[in-house]
């Protein structure tokens, strides 16, 4: 065992790494694909150094969001993708992916890249090893160096491109005083027009340990968190973001829980809507995995992906479009973001909160009922 990498010596004093990488001994080198085709373990120690490569028309496998979202990504990069290496992007939309994972298990991927929120991913990366880890996917996408310490934050192996910080959406021209606390929310001036999710809906768990964190003693407050959500029924519910944007264009609610990119994509439309950022700094992540067991030739077209995933070109095309920050130090934020003051550096990232995503999955089932009692549902 190469102390170092962690990765297996070979008998010539080589780890199997050095091997693939140098290409020595020709008979090694050849007897590699056969390796790789009974093992797939073996597919941990492919190699990606950035360059493009003809994969001979393989297909790989990707889960992650559809409608717009999947039109703007193909049309953005995976056109370009699919035709530089030779390859054929089977793109799969019908979340949730938990499922979907452990009915395959961890030795047959279900896919070899798939996008996430980290409620679900933490979930997934409990119950079996899935997923190549950080240190594997930094050595083998080389943009992956680039980004912020938080986007390797979750300890799933996961790498986060996107980002938006939570806000309060709201009426500019109703909300008066406009919100300048977590607290705001709760003013009465609200009443019966605030806005949050049904509890399926990962913007409700963030939403919940915020809540804990500020009536409570931490994040972990329970308690303290279901009673102030009692104290502000009723409670406008809605399954997705969108439909919540509509219900503030029509002025059925005054003030809701929100991300960032989407509600001012509609303050820069004109509508009567801003954002104030929860002053916990909590942010909603997009994180991308590598399936630790796909097949080499996927896997390497896997980091390929994931590699134009965090080029700076393609995150400043997606953050014009979904107003979404990107990792990568290198990438330019979108122009009304800036504008707004956020600003890609170390120094605006370092007081970011991601909640304690295990503790929501471990406590997810009682969080979930109790919540629903108090709705109502």
């Amino acid at each position: 065992m190469d102390k170092k990498t962690g990765v297996p010596i070979t008998h010539s004093g080589l780890s199997r790494r050095k091997v693939i990488k140098t290409g020595l001994a020709a008979g090694v080198g050849a007897a590699l694909p056969t390796l790789f085709n009974i093992n797939h373990a073996f597919s941990k120690e492919v190699v990606y150094n950035g360059e493009v490569f003809d994969a001979g028309g393989a297909t790989i496998n990707i889960g992650e969001w559809g409608g717009f979202w999947e039109e703007f990504v193909r049309g953005a990069m995976v056109g370009q993708f699919e035709k530089d290496f030779n390859c054929k992007v089977v793109w799969e939309s019908s979340w949730p992916w938990f499922p979907k994972f452990v009915t395959n298990g961890a030795k047959n991927p279900v896919f070899d890249v798939c996008n996430w929120n980290l409620p679900e991913l933490t979930k997934t990366a409990k119950a079996g090893d899935f997923f190549t880890p950080a240190d594997e996917v930094r050595e083998n996408v080389p943009n992956a160096k680039d980004c912020w310490d938080f986007a390797f934050a979750s300890n799933t192996g996961g790498v986060t491109w996107g980002y938006g910080p939570y806000v309060y959406a709201y009426r500019s021209d109703l909300a008066k005083p406009a919100p300048g606390d977590f607290k705001s929310f709760w003013e009465a001036q609200y009443a019966n027009k605030r806005g949050t999710y049904v509890t399926t809906n990962g913007l409700y768990h963030c939403w919940f340990m915020a809540t804990a964190k500020a009536f409570g003693k931490d994040q972990y407050d329970m308690e303290a968190a279901f009673k102030a959500i009692e104290d502000a029924m009723p409670l406008k519910i809605s399954e997705f973001t969108g439909n919540m944007l509509q219900l503030l264009d029509r002025g059925e609610a005054t003030i809701a829980v929100h991300l960032e990119g989407e509600a001012l994509s509609m303050k820069d439309k004109g509508k009567p809507i801003d954002v104030w950022e929860w002053d916990n700094h909590a942010i909603l992540t997009q994180t991308k995995t590598i399936s630790r067991y796909s097949n080499p030739m996927q896997k390497k077209l896997a980091y390929a992906l994931l590699n134009r995933t965090l080029s700076p070109d393609f995150l400043k095309k997606f953050g014009d479009t979904f107003y979404m920050r990107p990792t990568n130090s290198k990438a330019p934020f979108n122009a009304l973001l800036e504008k707004g003051g956020a600003r890609n550096t170390a120094d605006a990232t370092k007081d970011f909160w991601i909640p304690d995503w295990n503790f929501f999955v471990d406590n997810e089932a009682e969080i979930v009922e109790r919540s629903n009692e108090i709705f109502g549902l």
